[in-house]
């Protein structure tokens, strides 16, 4: 649970650590050693659609080593010879890693900058293409991830019937740790912002805290109901969010039909993304999630009072094509893809409890 109090004084109230989130499955059954190395965490990321071929802005494929998304963006603007507030991407991605990624670069009607030169700093560039739009957040279809677990130890059976169960079950669709910060410090940050204590910040700061503040509820959502195990059932006031989609509609009866279609995963369960106006659920529904709400009554207002509306989050996430190779005595691989806006660490969880033992790269001096 967290601390007591914010360092500023401030009372917070307690919440679960991703670590202390309820499993869906009983627990890992494996223990291992995650991202020894960058090359061991190898994310792609795809696109939801394809470059126009012309106009002003650069569409870049990059693949980063042991580099943040926000400082490969300062040097493509550095490069460039434009703000970064120029450059667009479609989503974070963690520093730790091997990942390619999309950047997006207005440059107007300046030319094109010799992007090879930024291999000198670990960034290839594997493709450039001209387009209209600058990339927005979101904007993906979804990662595939290549995750090489070291030091492994436990029941491989019991881990190849697990990796059965996930493909065909799902996992809880947790917020993974990296939303919160270290320590959980953006929620800490977040309380502070909501009861008027926390410093001077920038928007863009402000902004990571109160989504930290708006994921912890739903994750405590969603503990809930796996300790309920209805987390991946349709409940009568439930709103099925359609597969692929946001949108969602209201559960008003259980019928056959409707337990197919969540059976499947054409349909899933939803969670809150607290904000303002009438909750969307109804009858036990809404009361277990008017019960979290009540319980951070200083979060809700803050979210009301940052803008945001009530919305809607999928409690299940599918795996697409999971894979489970043992490629020595002590090491496995895992392959998957999920979609856009979820977290490896939500399936990895429910297989293996990792430990993160990292070989450090240096960080160049500006990142």
């Amino acid at each position: 649970m967290s601390a007591p109090a914010t360092p500023t004084g401030d009372v917070t109230p307690d919440w679960r650590s991703f670590e202390q989130l309820p499993y869906a499955f009983g627990g890992p059954v494996l223990s291992a050693r995650l991202r020894a190395r960058p090359e061991d965490f190898i994310v792609d990321e795809q696109l939801a659609f394809g470059p126009d071929g012309e106009g002003e802005h650069a569409l870049l494929h990059i693949r980063k080593t042991s580099a943040n998304t926000e400082w490969v963006a300062r040097r493509l603007a550095s490069l460039a010879g434009v703000s970064v507030k120029a450059v667009g991407y479609a989503g974070l991605k963690d520093r730790h890693a091997v990942t390619t990624q999309w950047f997006s670069v207005h440059l107007g009607q300046l030319p094109e900058p010799r992007w090879r030169l930024l291999a000198e700093e670990g960034i290839e560039v594997l493709e450039q293409h001209r387009h209209r739009r600058k990339l927005k957040r979101g904007s993906l279809a979804g990662n595939r991830f290549q995750i090489r677990l070291r030091e492994v130890a436990g029941d491989l059976d019991a881990a190849a019937a697990r990796i059965a169960l996930l493909a065909t079950q799902g996992v809880p669709n947790y917020f993974g740790p990296q939303r919160f910060g270290r320590g959980g410090g953006n929620l800490f940050r977040a309380h502070a912002l909501f009861v008027g204590s926390a410093p001077r910040a920038s928007r863009h700061q402000r902004g990571l805290w109160i989504s930290a503040a708006r994921s912890q509820l739903f994750n405590e959502t969603l503990a809930r109901r796996i300790e309920r195990a209805d987390w991946a059932t349709a409940l009568v006031g439930d709103r099925l969010q359609l597969r692929g989609s946001q949108s969602h509609f209201l559960v008003e009866s259980i019928d056959e039909r409707i337990l197919e279609r969540v059976r499947s995963g054409d349909a899933m369960p939803t969670g809150p993304l607290f904000g303002a106006g009438e909750p969307l659920t109804e009858g036990l529904v809404r009361e277990l999630e008017e019960a979290v709400g009540a319980d951070y009554p200083d979060w809700i207002a803050g979210l009301v009072a940052a803008g945001l509306k009530q919305e809607r989050r999928a409690l299940r996430l599918d795996i697409e094509e999971l894979e489970f190779e043992q490629v020595s005595a002590t090491e496995v691989m895992l392959c998957f893809q999920l979609p856009a806006g979820s977290y490896a660490t939500t399936l990895i969880r429910e297989l293996c409890h990792c430990e993160e033992r990292r070989t450090e790269a240096p960080m160049p001096a500006d990142g």
